[in-house]
């Protein structure tokens, strides 16, 4: 049986009122793979185009990404390169700290020596007197003794 349209698969049925025929799906030979064919077949050109389009996308993505691979080794080298410049710096800041904390010390301790210095030369009169003092106090006291 040729079928017009859609709605030709299934059989009349009866006006309502008391039960009559019942109105089920007529059997189809065909089936409805028969129904679809021509839109698959009308969806070919899209799939071929959407298939293009992917490889075109996936060979794009292998030149982007292969692309990112050169430039990040190219940021690697630099950096490696830079690294050198940049510890070279440091250990010359660190230096040049060291340095400038090293003659921060030394005139220090300079200053400690001169103000040790001069407190003891300020007391060498007062100490020697005491010892001559002492001396001849020490002989006078022989002095006595023996006589």
């Amino acid at each position: 049986m040729a079928r017009n349209s859609l709605l030709d698969r299934f059989r009349p049925v009866g006006a309502p009122g008391p039960a009559g025929p019942a109105g089920v799906p007529a059997t189809d030979d065909e089936g409805t793979a028969a129904e679809l064919i021509p839109v698959f077949e009308a969806l070919d050109p899209t799939i071929a185009e959407g298939s293009e389009e992917t490889g075109s996308a996936g060979a794009q993505a292998q030149q982007t990404v292969a692309a990112a691979r050169r430039q990040a080794a190219a940021l690697v080298e630099q950096a490696r390169l830079d690294s050198g410049a940049v510890r070279a710096e440091a250990a010359a800041r660190v230096s040049a700290e060291a340095a400038s904390e090293n003659e921060h010390l030394l005139d220090e301790a300079r200053e400690e020596a001169q103000r040790l210095r001069s407190h003891g030369e300020s007391r060498v009169p007062e100490l020697a007197s005491a010892i001559v003092a002492d001396l001849v106090q020490d002989l006078l006291g022989r002095g006595t003794d023996t006589g």
